[in-house]
């Protein structure tokens, strides 16, 4: 079957531009008489992981272990079923490149063989390379070297849907356990030479130090509170005191003054009495 050019991946719904027309056999017949010079990652197959109800990306490594630039250009033989990014450039001596290829959406039927084919097409660089396209018109077929890879469509097994699944459910489980991990591992690690542990006695030994600080500054301001509430009442007391010691000179000082009351006037009635 024959290659087309492949369009760029920039929009998935950009209109599909051919480079060439289809290969002719005699000239896919030429391009077999120098050997690929780029190394294939993979180097046979394309395999898209489905379902195929969305987009399916695989991806394909072009390395260049010469020391001279090579021109490349990606082909299919089913170019409106795939978007390929970059389908065309150059790469640099020792240099690797990575393919993107997205196969659409489509209804997938088990029991159809893929018949699609990619073909990954070099050339040799010129000193300067100015216009590509003319470049690959120009190029003489002995020039060419290519490589034909195969697609292959996989569905996911079971194993693969429980793994998936299991993931999906461990993730928030494993997520909760990392938040909760500073107090989990005080009661459940029982090394103290574990250096987490070590961290976790530390901060334990500030906090207690910083709550003996803030209980001795509480004891203090009571302390202080109370010296204050104190000293109004003594002064109070004292003022207290005094008047009640000079109501106690007061009653103490009545019966006097009434035996000398009654003196005087017992004196007065006798010496009446006697005159």
């Amino acid at each position: 079957s024959a290659f087309d050019s492949v369009v760029a991946a920039g929009d998935l719904g950009f209109p599909l531009v051919r480079y060439n027309s289809p290969l002719p056999k005699s000239s896919a017949a030429k391009m077999s008489k120098l050997d690929q010079i780029l190394i294939l990652d993979p180097p046979v197959d394309l395999k898209f992981k489905g379902p195929f109800t969305d987009v399916v990306t695989t991806n394909l490594k072009l390395k260049n272990p010469s020391d001279r630039k090579v021109c490349f250009k990606v082909k299919t033989t089913a170019p409106r079923r795939y978007c390929v990014r970059p389908n065309s450039g150059v790469i640099d001596p020792g240099a690797t490149v990575i393919i993107s290829v997205m196969l659409q959406p489509f209804d997938y039927d088990p029991n159809e063989k893929s018949k699609h084919k990619f073909m990954v097409q070099t050339i040799f660089a010129p000193s300067t390379v100015s216009d590509m396209d003319s470049l690959w018109k120009e190029a003489k077929p002995d020039d060419l070297m290519d490589s034909k890879l195969r697609c292959v469509f996989e569905l996911p097994s079971e194993n693969d849907k429980v793994n998936d699944v299991e993931a999906t459910k461990a993730a928030p489980v494993m997520n909760s356990a990392k938040s909760d991990s500073s107090a989990s591992l005080v009661p459940l690690t029982a090394s103290l030479d574990d250096p987490e542990m070590k961290k976790v006695m530390e901060k334990c030994k500030r906090l207690q130090n910083e709550m003996n600080k803030m209980a001795d500054e509480n004891r203090q301001l009571k302390d202080e509170g109370v010296r204050m509430r104190k000293v109004p009442r003594s002064d109070h007391m004292t003022s207290n005191s005094t008047s009640l010691l000079g109501r106690e000179a007061g009653t103490a000082s009545l019966p006097s003054l009434l035996v000398v009351i009654a003196a005087i006037f017992i004196g007065f009635f006798l010496g009446k009495f006697i005159l």
